[in-house]
């Protein structure tokens, strides 16, 4: 008979490592890059990321604190999603350095700055997908009785898309070619997807 562990997060999991984020996994990665109001790039990671709605496509990803990424959106109203590729993994997690607000974390892991066709904001010019994005919403998230946590859920509206032509096999995006690289749980643990591990299942017709 299988056993079950239950535990009640604010009273601590008991565990080596909490094991939330590596339940819901892999996850996306939010790889922002945002300009502040004099000009100043940052470029962040985050793993708290996806897609919320197709028409207009609206995207999300919460920031665990008022970080720089948060208040270079506040105040220009606008960033971009650079799709993290395994290529692009070591850039990326370099990228996740908490650094002086006045370090250009482009220049950090040796990335080009791109400037976007929509938005102000540059992208990584080296990523296969980028989303130009215009913020909709900050929201303080709240705990269940009300109070402020230290997150903030940052919403933008997708404006434009660069894609990787290859990417596309006669006009289908082929999620697997592009091998997205996507966050596990614990503090290092990374997946990937291959196009052998596809499975296909379609909805049921009424």
């Amino acid at each position: 008979m299988r056993t079950s562990y239950f535990y009640e997060p604010s009273a601590g999991h008991g565990l080596p490592h909490d094991p939330f984020n590596a339940i819901v996994a892999p996850r996306p990665i939010g790889w922002v890059s945002t300009s502040s109001g004099q000009g100043g790039l940052n470029l962040a990671p985050y793993s708290f990321f996806n897609a919320v709605n197709y028409t207009p496509p609206l995207i999300a990803f919460s920031s665990i604190g008022h970080k720089d990424t948060v208040a270079n959106i506040e105040a220009t109203g606008e960033f971009c999603w650079n799709l993290v590729t395994t290529e692009l993994g070591e850039q990326m997690n370099a990228t996740s350095a908490a650094v002086d607000t006045e370090i250009d974390e482009f220049e950090l892991a040796g990335l080009t700055a791109a400037p976007s066709r929509v938005v102000s904001v540059p992208h990584v010019g080296q990523a296969r997908v980028v989303f130009e994005c215009r913020r909709t919403q900050i929201l303080r998230l709240t705990d269940a009785s009300g109070e402020d946590t230290p997150a903030r859920m940052v919403f933008g509206e997708v404006v434009g898309v660069h894609l990787d032509e290859s990417l596309l096999d006669d006009g289908v995006y082929q999620t697997a070619a592009a091998d997205p690289l996507l966050r596990g749980g614990g503090p290092a643990d990374y997946f990937r997807i291959r196009g052998e591990d596809r499975l296909r299942m379609h909805r049921p017709q009424p």
